[in-house]
Formats: structure tokens, C-alpha cells, sequence
């Protein structure tokens, strides 16, 4: 036996919809299987929100959570609108859960699908990306995401892919982004693989951009091992492979860090069929699977697992898996459960059993570069729709149009009014109007009077000297621009790194 004498104390939450069934379903078979767990409940989500905890976890969660460093969570419910935080993306950034791994294989003929070779980890960087969750409206029309990308994130959720592929004797990682639009953050996360995967020559390499890498996934998911991407497409991705695999509501997923750890099943919490006896708990069994070879306790999270294959094998099956002809049992969540526990010590007959061990996985990052730095120029953000100002003098205001106004100010969003107009003005303080773009299309100089605007600009703006000595140089700038009516909404500097740029180029740069 592998478990130690003394139990792993273990923070449990069942969560809301169909958590409470699913989550003692599982702990029931774990007890049953002789792991050495101390459960600790809490109280996360719904619950937590009814009294008034807008991230769905109480302070008394957190104590439990970063004095035990190991979590087994049931399905959440996240009320819509009134500034209510996912209880996920809470945990997952507070506590450092950078790495979502989700294991996903064809257990068929038991569990049917297309695809009977599928075998298959998704590596998902867990804190970074749109999932930032940093969001504005800047104007009437024009709302935007900050999708943040870092290096350090990067190279220590590519790293951790690789370490896991090498660990498990996995054969090949596969990289996706989108970096053919997104040179700059997606960019980011494709240089980094390509730089990491020159350290393990023994793991073959590939990269993908997205689309068509989702396409092949969903058509031909056998040629996939394991892959490794940015946190939005992880999250499509995971659940296309499960769906395809032969139901989401089998995947379990490990979300993990440097020191805490948390398990889930990947489906959400089902509130249509909650306190039915209906729910398949084998997501958030399989969760806790992960979770025990986690904790030490491999052989027991082969005895878990075994069973519940054997168990699909002998045809005893949840209502979402129970097929007329082929199952011979259809039981609820607590007789599924119960069905488990009968077979603990049995491997299955025919699917190839599992066999466990404790692998730490501890990513070292190297000492970042120091690079030089410099400002080349700025990019400046107006809410301009192309209306007068109310006093006559000088080009159009930002204000946003007069009450009643309507479609008709649409024909006077120029940009051959906005951009000669606000070049003279630039130039007046010795800027250079470089470009102004609408919606990321070049619309002056040169533009095309067919191309759709919003109220939504940005103007590209250089030295014109060149270079930028001081920043008070800038301060100068938008004080011009502000002065001439112009309401500007944001800004973004424009920095040489090493002599390269640090931003994307417009047309004709």
C-alpha cells in the first residue's frame, strides 16, 4: 500500500445543481476503496452568494483551502449579472492554479463513439488570456477584452506540458494559437514553445493554429497526444474532446499550481436534474482519481479506477450512457455508486486497466532577459462620431452626439476630416499623425470610403524628430488633442524592445 498511515486532510465543496449527489457519491467509493482522506467541507458557491459573497468563497474557504492546498470541488452555479465573480476563475488565479490538465480517452464499445483510439491530455493555461476578465466600454458603440499573454505564464504552462509528456511517456505535445492574426500574444506563446521544445528532442513537436487544429481534433483526434494552448481555446477545446470521446459528463480535470491543487468534473452543475438521483457522477469520480495519485495515493486510485471500468464494462450505466440493446443496468447517481464499490479489487476484462504512480511535476522558469526598452511613439483612442462642436470652433467633439441624434451621423464620421484636422493639430506640438484605423482597418491616409466606421478611433502618432526624449513630450500631445475637442478615451505606448517593436504594425509601416 502506498497510502500513508496518517489521512491527507482534503478540503471538499459539493457545490450546487447536482454537486451534492455526484460529490458523495464520490467520496463514498473513495471511503469504500480505503483511501486515508480527512475531509474538510466548505461552503462555495450559491450558497455563498445568497449571503452575500460576491466571489462565492467565504473567508473561512480560504483559510481551509491555503492551510490544506488540496481541494475537490463539485459543479458551481454562477448567478448571472450583480457583479458576481466564477467561483472558478477566483480560485484558479488566487490560488495560483496556472496548469488545467484534462485527460480525455475513448472507452468504447461501453461508451460510444467515432473514435475508439482517442487517448488524448489537454494542457490549458489557466490564468492568463481574455479570461483576465478585464473589460470596458469606451464608447457608445465600442466595447473591448484585454487578452493578457505573459512570458513567465507562457513558458511555465509549456514547460509543465512537456515535463508531463516526458513523465508519462507521452510522444508528441501540440501547440495551438492563433498567432497568423495575434502576432503579438499568441505570437508570444508559439515562440516560447518553439524555444522549450528545442529541450526535449526526445518529444516530437507540432504546432497548429487554431482552426484548423480544432477541425482536426474533432475529425481525427486519434493523431493528438498531448496538447498545449492559451486559456479560451483550452477551455473549447476540452470540451469538444469530450463531447467526441462519448460524453462530457465522464471528464474529470486537475487544475494545479506550485502548491495548491484542485479537482473537478469539467461539466457544470445540471440544476435542471439536481435531487433526481439522475446525475452521472464518473466526472467528478475520475476528478478524484487524479486527486488521489495526487496526494500519494496511487494504488488506491487504481483500485477506484479499475472499478468503475469493470463496471462500465458490465453494462451498468446511468441514464446519459444507458443504450437499450447493449447496457444491462440502468441505475441512478447512488446506484452507480454502489455498483463501483462492489467491484473495487476487479479489473476490468477488456478495456486495458490503469495503473497509477506519484509523478511531481515542479517547473523551473530561467531568468527572464533584460531587455531595453524605449518609447517610440503613442497611440491615442477618441470617441469622436464626426458632429460639430457646440461652440463652432475647431473640429469635431468627442461629446458623443446631440439628444435625438441619429443614423444620419454616421455619413459624418469622415476620417478625411478627422485625420487632416488632427495631424495639424499633432503637428503644432511636433507629432507626426502616422495612421488613424477604425475598428483595426486603416481608414486615413489612403483609406477606402467604403469601409464601415464606428465612433471608436485610433490615432498612431510618432515623434517627428523621431524619437521621444521625454515624456512630457506626450503630456504635450494629448493636451493638443484635448484642447482641439477632441475626447480621448485611452492610450497605448508604443515600445521598441531590443530595437524591435512591441506592437502591431498598421498597414504601410
Amino acid at each position: 500500500m502506498d497510502v500513508s498511515e496518517s489521512p491527507i486532510p482534503v478540503v471538499v465543496a459539493e457545490g450546487d445543481g447536482i454537486g451534492p449527489e455526484i460529490t458523495r457519491a464520490t467520496v463514498r467509493i473513495l471511503d469504500a476503496a480505503g483511501a486515508r482522506i480527512d475531509w474538510k467541507p466548505v461552503v462555495l458557491g450559491q450558497v455563498a452568494y445568497e449571503r452575500g459573497v460576491a466571489t462565492g468563497v467565504p473567508d473561512d474557504a480560504w483559510s481551509l483551502l491555503r492551510r490544506h492546498q488540496v481541494l475537490l470541488k463539485g459543479p458551481i452555479t454562477t448567478p448571472q449579472g450583480g457583479g458576481y465573480k466564477s467561483v472558478n476563475v477566483t480560485l484558479r488565479k488566487s490560488l495560483g492554479l496556472f496548469a488545467n490538465v484534462r485527460e480525455t480517452k475513448s472507452y468504447a464499445p461501453y461508451v460510444p463513439t467515432r473514435h475508439e483510439g482517442m487517448n488524448l491530455v489537454i494542457v490549458r493555461e489557466n490564468e492568463e488570456d481574455l479570461y483576465a476578465g478585464i473589460e470596458h466600454r469606451q464608447t457608445r458603440e465600442v466595447t473591448q477584452s484585454l487578452k493578457l499573454i505573459t512570458r513567465p505564464g507562457t513558458e511555465r504552462i509549456v514547460r509543465f506540458a512537456f515535463a508531463y509528456a516526458r513523465a508519462y511517456g507521452r510522444r508528441k505535445v501540440t501547440c495551438m494559437t492563433k498567432d497568423n492574426i495575434m502576432k503579438a500574444t499568441d505570437g508570444l506563446f508559439h515562440k516560447t514553445f518553439d524555444a522549450v521544445a528545442a529541450e526535449y528532442p526526445d518529444i516530437e513537436s507540432e504546432h497548429l493554429i487554431i482552426d484548423i487544429g480544432a477541425a482536426r481534433l474533432a475529425d481525427t483526434p486519434e493523431r493528438f497526444d498531448v496538447i498545449v494552448t492559451l486559456n479560451l481555446y483550452g477551455d473549447v477545446l476540452s470540451d469538444i474532446a469530450s463531447q467526441i470521446a462519448g460524453s462530457v459528463g465522464l471528464g474529470g480535470s486537475a487544475n494545479v499550481g506550485d502548491g495548491v491543487a484542485m479537482f473537478e468534473a469539467v461539466h457544470g452543475s445540471a440544476p435542471d436534474i439536481a435531487g433526481q438521483d439522475l446525475a452521472n457522477p464518473s466526472g467528478m469520480l475520475l476528478a478524484a482519481v487524479q486527486m488521489l495519485v495526487h496526494v500519494g495515493q496511487a494504488e488506491i486510485a487504481q483500485r477506484v479506477a479499475n472499478a468503475w471500468l469493470r463496471t462500465l464494462e458490465d453494462g451498468v450505466h446511468t441514464g446519459d450512457l444507458y443504450r437499450a440493446g447493449s447496457s444491462i443496468e440502468r441505475v441512478g447517481t447512488q446506484g452507480f455508486a454502489d455498483a463501483v464499490i462492489a467491484r473495487l479489487g476487479e479489473d476490468p476484462l477488456h478495456l486495458p486497466p490503469v495503473h497509477y504512480r506519484k509523478i511531481d511535476l515542479h517547473v523551473e522558469l530561467p531568468e527572464p532577459p533584460v531587455e531595453r526598452k524605449d518609447l517610440r511613439g503613442i497611440d491615442v483612442f477618441l470617441d469622436w462620431h464626426g458632429a460639430a462642436r457646440a461652440d463652432g470652433a475647431g473640429p469635431a467633439a468627442g461629446a458623443g452626439p446631440a439628444a435625438g441624434a441619429g443614423p444620419a451621423d454616421d455619413a459624418r464620421r469622415d476620417p478625411e476630416v478627422l485625420g487632416p484636422a488632427l495631424a495639424a493639430t499633432a503637428k503644432a506640438v511636433g507629432w507626426h499623425l502616422k495612421m488613424v484605423t477604425n475598428r483595426g482597418v486603416k481608414v486615413w491616409p489612403e483609406g477606402f470610403a467604403e469601409t464601415f466606421c464606428t465612433d471608436h478611433w485610433r490615432c498612431r502618432f510618432h515623434p517627428a524628430d523621431g524619437a521621444v526624449t521625454d515624456f512630457d513630450a506626450v503630456l504635450r500631445l494629448l493636451g493638443a488633442v484635448h484642447g482641439a475637442g477632441y475626447e480621448v478615451i485611452k492610450t497605448e505606448h508604443l515600445y521598441d524592445f531590443d530595437g524591435l517593436p512591441g506592437y502591431s504594425l498598421g498597414q504601410g509601416e
